[in-house]
Order: C-alpha cells, then sequence, then structure tokens
C-alpha cells in the first residue's frame, strides 16, 4: 500500500508518500522556526497561518519526490489531534478534501500514536513493547499492544520533559527553540554545580513531574543575578543530568511493570522530539543493557513532528481495515489510553 501523510499539528508543516514494501518515497518538513523564535514559543495563530500558506506546496512537493500520481494512493493519513487546534484543522480539511476528490480513504491519525508506531517503519519492532514518548507536549510511559492498543502506565503531572527543556532555555536566554539550546550549551557545563532536585524518584508508580525543577533552575537563576557563560553551561548541565535521572528511575520501573504483565522482555522504544537529544540517549542505552531491554529509537528526523509517521500510521490503520468517514472531528485533546486512571494534577495531560 502506499499512503500520503499530512502533519499539522504544531510548527512544522510536512507531506509525505510512505510505501509498505519500498519505506519513505518522499518526507518534506517545513519548520517554522523563524517566525516563532521572536516570541520565544510557538504562537497558535501564527502556526496556522503559516500552515495554511504552504501546505499545498508541500504536499505537491511530496507527490513530485516520491515519483507517484493520485491514482497511485491508496489512502490519505492525517493528524486529527492532538494539537495546536487551529493548525490540526488545517491539515484536517486539506486532507478530507483530497480524499474526497480522488475517492481515496480516509484515516484520522492520532498524532502521538503515529510517534508511538513509527519506530515500526524503521525497525519492525513487533507487539507488545514499551513505549517512553517524549515531547514538547507529553511524556509518557505506554505498553504498546497493537494498533490502536495502549495502556497507559505513568504521565506527566505537571509540565512534560520538553516543555521543560524550552523554558529553562527561555529562563537562561538561550533562544528558540530550547530543548537544542540546553543539549549545545550543557555540553561544557558541570552537572554537578548546582544541587537541583529529581521530583519523583524512587516512587512505585511510573509518574513523572519537571515543574520543580525547572522552578530551581529559575531560583538559580535569581540567585546570580546576571549568569555568565559559565554559569548557564553548568546550570544546563545540571537540567539535563537531572532530567535524566527522573526518566531512567521511571523507566526503570515501567520495565519491571511491562515484565510483570507480559511476561518477558519486550523492545525499550523512545520516540518524540525530545528522543533527538544524544545525551538523554545514551543515558537510557546504559539503562536499557543493564534491565535487558533492547532500546530502538527511530532516526531523528523521525522523532520530531514529521509526514512519514502520520503515513505510516494510515498504512498501519488501512492495513487492519479501520478507515474514517470525512465527519472526523479536530481534537485539541486525544489520549492514547482514555480508560487510564486519572493522574492526580496531571489534568488535559493525562
Amino acid at each position: 500500500m502506499r499512503v500520503l501523510g499530512i502533519e499539522t499539528s504544531c510548527d512544522e508543516t510536512a507531506a509525505a508518500v510512505v510505501d509498505s514494501e519500498r519505506g519513505i518515497l518522499s518526507n518534506v518538513v517545513l519548520s517554522q522556526l523563524d517566525e516563532h523564535r521572536p516570541y520565544g514559543g510557538v504562537v497558535p495563530e501564527i502556526a496556522a497561518r503559516a500552515h495554511i500558506d504552504h501546505l499545498d506546496g508541500l504536499i505537491a512537493q511530496a507527490m513530485d519526490e516520491a515519483d507517484v500520481s493520485w491514482a497511485d494512493l491508496d489512502g490519505v493519513a492525517v493528524t486529527s489531534g492532538p494539537g495546536l487546534i487551529g493548525g490540526v484543522m488545517v491539515g484536517l480539511m486539506t486532507a478530507k478534501a483530497v480524499a474526497s476528490a480522488h475517492n481515496l480513504p480516509f484515516v484520522a491519525v492520532n498524532h502521538l500514536e503515529a510517534h508511538g508506531l513509527a519506530v515500526r517503519m524503521t525497525d519492525k519492532v513487533a507487539f507488545p513493547y514499551l513505549l517512553l514518548l517524549v515531547s514538547g507536549g507529553h511524556c509518557q510511559l505506554l505498553i504498546v499492544e497493537g494498533v490502536g492498543k495502549f495502556t497507559r502506565l505513568g504521565t506527566t503531572i505537571d509540565d512534560a520533559v520538553g516543555e521543560a527543556f524550552d523554558k529553562t532555555a527561555k529562563l537562561l536566554g538561550l533562544g528558540y527553540p530550547g530543548g537544542p539550546a540546553v543539549e549545545a550549551a550543557a555540553k561544557t557545563g558541570d552537572p554537578k554545580r548546582f544541587d537541583l532536585p529529581r521530583p519523583l524518584i524512587g516512587r512505585d508508580d511510573c509518574h513523572f513531574s519537571f515543574s520543580g525543577l525547572k522552578s530551581a533552575i529559575r531560583r538559580e537563576v535569581e540567585k546570580l543575578g546576571v549568569p555568565t557563560d559559565q554559569d548557564k553551561a553548568d546550570l544546563c548541565a545540571g537540567f539535563q543530568a537531572a532530567a535524566a535521572d527522573v526518566l531512567i528511575d521511571r523507566s526503570r520501573r515501567a520495565m519491571e511493570i511491562f515484565e510483570r504483565r507480559t511476561g518477558g522482555k519486550g523492545a525499550f522504544v523512545i520516540s518524540g522530539g525530545v528522543a533527538a537529544n544524544k545525551y538523554l540517549r545514551a543515558r537510557l542505552t546504559v539503562l536499557c543493557e543493564r534491565e535487558g531491554f533492547p532500546m530502538i529509537c527511530p532516526p531523528p528526523s523521525l522523532c520530531t513532528d514529521n509526514g512519514a509517521m502520520i503515513a505510516w500510521a494510515g498504512l498501519e490503520r488501512l492495513a487492519l481495515g479501520l478507515v474514517d468517514t470525512l465527519e472526523a472531528q479536530a481534537r485539541a485533546r486525544w489520549p492514547l489510553d482514555p480508560d487510564a486512571p486519572a493522574a492526580m494534577g496531571a489534568g488535559v495531560k493525562a
């Protein structure tokens, strides 16, 4: 099968064509960093307008690079949530128009599921596997039992880890996007200089918390007054080490639960934008080697938002006969495990 995938959930406009046998035929991503950089973060209205301006051209480019016609497609897949609702609507309405005009099956994809399934496009990982989903908006541990079958073990009760990276960068004046800036600054820093907290470490559950760590960074900045470049590097190194310690502790606990519930060790998959951080990958690799869980992570280009992962999720769903109607709605929130018990404080991020 061959599917066109469209992604507009945040600040990347993306389109891709993926073939079930030949893999990624095209994967075009247009970043909006320059538009949002003056504001230090994503402005939803600016993002939605940029999607409107560029999406049609990107779809045409993806089709051209893949060297396919509309008749060569077996379906159209699009992010229909979760995400910034204005942007989601742009992609959703465009995909519906394409599907309707060319009489193609239409698949409304959960953006988080696409992150979670992307590794099956590159590594053919078998179900079930343990997923650490880390991004600017989400931080979760889930057992992936199949397409559309997720059991949430833990979620953030406040900030997502990517959000904490971005806010730390903003506090230190490192610019936007914050994650890569913090990672770069941390390379020359001393991670032990500042005594920073490791929230929720040692608890029996698998939940995360990063707001206290972010607040600790703010307090240290206030004490320093005007931090030097070395101060900033040390704070970034300390923050990154603390975040890694939390992710490792919570993931280790999830591995115990996974093994107990499934009767064995499966793959440990890391996905989402924060999975591109090399320091975090290295620390989690050590954990997996120690615990006997093979660690698998998509290439960095497939960790951040892209159309190929949406197309692949569409392929997986189409193969199971899971097709949506053109009445599918845009959703700002769309939990992977809607039956998971509420996590105190998590609210809409549950």
